[in-house]
């Protein structure tokens, strides 16, 4: 009868809680410092990137975002709420770039630390059956001389090492060195970028000539700012502009051929002086530059009211064409104040919304300039009075009325348009006149600095090298095993065979490796050239018994 095994079996101790947590951990890091992960990220930084190109973005420019509001009232605040007018500013964008960051870092300093080790590493011995590698080849009469075997290689930038009968070769390390460099410097333009997200600050302006119209670098003063979140406004730079002069030249097409500004320029500890810059070539300051992005006419009219008093505006009007045909308004809010009672009748204000030609048509039925340039300037008038409804505290645009204000009948147009040329005066029906007494230029400024544009720039140059380093190292060994065959006293008595593998995809290494082979073969031909001329030459008679 068989007998039953009552051996009770040690239980099964489960793994503990903390073990687990471990390994999950440690999996999870895996996976994200994977290279795979790594381009994956890459892919969607570049995915999430698309929203903020293609929409309207509030650091940039916050009228086309209302505007954008205005043209789709139901998609807008979806969109607000996803962040989409915030794209580099929102926290899914910010969590894949971080992800990217330590993707990256986790998938680079393994790889370095292995590269380091390759580096200092000697080339490995040689594998018992070179037969058996890619490329192979034997080479009899040779004298078995293995130090200038390495030396053919040494001239060639192989690592060699002479050890146990062989010399072992390696090249190509670049290739890694390259891929290292392309990753190290992704990181690099990350880092850059992010400290320009952060500490980078910038600020447009619409700067018309004069001193009257000098601005200086607070945030009141920019028609449009952003700061980093890491910024206050009390941490711009100190300096003031004033716009002296523009110049600009076109061609007979219309074309533009350059535009140059010239500003006095007046910075905090420093005395003021005059710069000229131009769209390619920006105004370098201390703590921000200076950037040419367009320019204008800003049109100069002088307004009397009935009591006699005037009024001059220097109102900017930006181009509505190629042509520079520029749209805007001239307000006079502050005119006809009874000088008995010192009251203003808020029906009493007067604008005009006008049409800026620099060259006007002959053709009267075109309004709209023909050339760029101020060769025949003319300024089309459209006068209105009333209420321009500036006191209700609603923001509005400076470059056109309130059309709520003219549907209303608050702000009617009193006569017809009129178009008048520099020195021109136009008498309205009230007795009112207007006269247009010319143009001052306006340039389009953008200020800006980004602390990290140095590092970025330098991490693409570095990376662009980096990346054709791996595209072109191919990382390769070759062996040389000499194998004695005869006396060690004759040439010629030892049989040495190579063998050569390529660690990466090369085709032409074979190529490569019959050169190597016929390289070593012809210096072992010149030495026994040279060993041949050294024995005639003690074999001569003079040589062997000497002169006296």
């Amino acid at each position: 009868m068989a007998q039953v095994d009552q051996r009770v079996s040690p239980p099964v101790t489960p793994p503990r809680r903390g073990n687990r947590a471990w390994a999950v951990l440690r999996n999870t890091w895996r996976q994200l410092t994977s290279m795979r992960t790594a381009l994956v990220l890459l892919f969607l930084l570049a995915v999430a990137a698309i929203p903020g190109s293609v929409l309207p973005q509030r650091s940039i420019n916050i009228e086309n975002v209302r505007g954008f509001f205005t043209e789709h009232p139901d998609l807008a605040p979806v969109l607000d709420r996803l962040g989409a007018f915030e794209v580099f500013a929102s926290p899914w964008f910010s969590a894949i770039y971080l992800l990217l960051f330590t993707s990256l870092v986790g998938c680079i300093v393994p790889r370095l630390r292995e590269h380091l080790r390759a580096l200092r590493s000697v080339p490995p011995d040689a594998p018992r059956r070179l037969d058996r590698l890619p490329q192979h080849a034997i080479l009899a009469d040779h004298d078995g001389d293995l130090g200038s075997i390495a030396a053919v290689l040494r001239k060639r930038r192989w690592r060699v090492v002479v050890r146990d009968g062989a010399v072992s070769a390696e090249k190509g390390y670049l290739k890694e060195t390259g891929n290292l460099l392309f990753h190290v410097s992704l990181i690099a333009v990350l880092v850059g970028v992010g400290l320009g997200s952060w500490y980078g600050w910038h600020g447009n302006r619409l700067l018309v000539a004069g001193a009257d119209k000098a601005f200086c670098n607070t945030l009141q003063q920019y028609d449009e700012h952003g700061l980093g979140p890491r910024l206050h406004a009390t941490d711009l730079p100190r300096f003031c502009l004033e716009l002296t002069d523009f110049e600009a030249r076109f061609l007979d097409s219309g074309q533009a051929e350059s535009f140059r500004a010239t500003v006095n320029v007046d910075e905090a500890g420093g005395a003021p002086r005059q710069e000229r810059f131009s769209v390619n070539s920006p105004l370098r300051l201390d703590g921000a530059n200076v950037y040419l992005l367009g320019h204008g006419y800003a049109p100069v009219i002088r307004y009397t009211d009935k009591y006699g008093r005037s009024q001059t505006s220097v109102a900017p009007f930006p181009e509505s064409d190629a042509t520079l045909t520029s749209q805007g308004v001239a307000t006079f809010p502050d005119v006809n104040v009874n000088p008995a009672t010192g009251k203003r009748d808020p029906d009493q204000q007067i604008a005009f919304q006008g049409l800026y030609l620099p060259t006007v048509s002959t053709d009267p039925t075109h309004p709209r300039s023909v050339h760029p340039a101020e060769r025949s300037p003319g300024l089309l008038l459209v006068a209105y009075r009333g209420d321009l409804g500036l006191g209700a505290g609603i923001p509005g645009s400076v470059y056109r009325l309130d059309q709520r204000q003219i549907d209303a009948g608050k702000l009617v147009d009193v006569g017809r348009s009129k178009v008048l040329r520099k020195g021109d005066t136009w008498m309205l029906g009230d007795g009112t006149t207007v006269e247009f007494l010319g143009t001052r230029p306006f340039a389009i400024l953008s200020v800006r600095h980004d602390p990290g544009e140095m590092i970025v720039l330098v991490s693409v140059g570095v990376l662009l090298v980096g990346l054709m380093s791996s595209l072109m190292g191919r990382r390769r060994r070759v062996w040389f095993r000499v194998t004695p065959t005869g006396s060690s006293t004759t040439r010629g008595s030892s049989l040495v065979e190579a063998g050569g593998l390529p660690r990466t995809d090369y085709p032409g290494f074979a190529d490569e490796f019959s050169e190597l082979v016929a390289a070593v073969t012809r210096d072992d031909e010149r030495a026994e050239e040279r060993s041949g001329t050294d024995r005639a030459q003690r074999d001569r008679p003079g040589m062997r018994e000497g002169t006296n």
